[in-house]
């Protein structure tokens, strides 16, 4: 059947110039797959030296980034213009690279520094981005970083093969602290349905874990999918578990019930972090080309 052609913008921001490029990309000839549109490019800022990694969205719109060696976290909305950076130095070790970013609903940003073995915390406003890095907690080797449903703070540890879960005090010391063991090279952690979790083993499987950190399985185990290497982990407003998988080079939904569902198979080189906008887009930081590509919201799919 015929369909009308549509036209994607392709979004950068040069930051020596002040201004945003749009170019115009003409999208594939529809296959009849449910997969979503793509909608733009975000280009990452100049002087990451690298590509993009860890990749947060909050209720309000803006995009928390790390990407490549830059000591800072990037905050972006989500037409690619630059709100602030936040540089990352702490008193005691001095400037670090994080690895992965996450914000509570209080607007605490935080994020893993594996070279120091830490997670620190700041305070943000988008108005006021000043403030201090605090170090919330020491692992052997933090990777990925979520926040779940119940407002608790999950950290991977990739070496030991465990994921930490731990809450917050308001001065910020950490509170019921619980570990859950026998990961296989866990890297990147999402929400998961009903107030549980999900975590991505490299070159392994997606396990997953209830409110309470039971163990439930894998989703390879549930669905017969087979990964080659997941990565970022998300979850929509639906509870439905979407799962970037960099050695596929594709994104993937699981429904709550049903079978996976493949969103993204084409025109990615290295899907690393992946999030849900407020508005229903899909976003996957794909270190390959240096961007964050914005794709149309799931339920606009017919």
């Amino acid at each position: 059947s015929h369909r009308e052609a549509e036209t994607v913008i392709t979004t950068d921001w040069t930051p020596a110039s002040g201004c945003l490029h749009l170019t115009l990309d003409l999208p594939r000839d529809s296959t009849g797959s449910r997969q979503p549109r793509l909608l733009g490019r975000i280009r990452v800022p100049a002087g990451a030296a690298g590509g993009p990694r860890g990749l947060h969205c909050s209720p309000d719109g803006l995009l928390f980034l790390t990407a490549g060696a830059a000591p800072c976290v990037h905050v972006l909305d989500l037409e690619g213009r630059p709100v602030c950076v936040l540089p990352c130095c702490t008193p005691g070790t001095g400037a670090f690279v994080p690895e992965d970013v996450a914000v509570t609903a209080s607007g605490l940003v935080v994020v893993s520094d594996p070279i120091h073995g830490a997670v620190h915390a700041l305070q943000h406003t988008a108005r006021d981005p000043g403030g201090r890095w605090v170090t919330v907690g020491t692992f052997l080797s933090p990777r990925g970083l979520a926040v779940d449903a119940l407002s608790r703070l999950l950290v991977t540890d990739y070496l030991p093969g465990a994921v930490h879960s731990f809450t917050l005090s308001p001065a910020w010391e950490p509170l019921a602290p619980a570990s859950m063991l026998g990961l296989e090279g866990p890297c990147w952690v999402g929400p998961g349905p009903d107030g549980g979790l999900a975590v991505s083993e490299e070159f392994g499987d997606v396990r997953l874990f209830g409110s309470a950190h039971q163990p439930l399985g894998s989703l390879g185990g549930w669905t017969g999918h087979t990964f080659g290497c997941p990565a970022g982990i998300c979850s929509n407003s639906e509870g439905n578990i979407i799962v970037a998988d960099e050695q596929r080079r594709q994104v993937t939904l699981f429904p709550r019930a049903g079978p996976p569902i493949c969103l993204v198979s084409e025109g990615l080189g290295q899907p690393l972090g992946v999030a849900c906008a407020p508005q229903g887009q899909l976003l996957v930081a794909d270190a390959k080309d240096n961007s964050i590509k914005v794709y149309q919201g799931l339920k606009e799919l017919a």
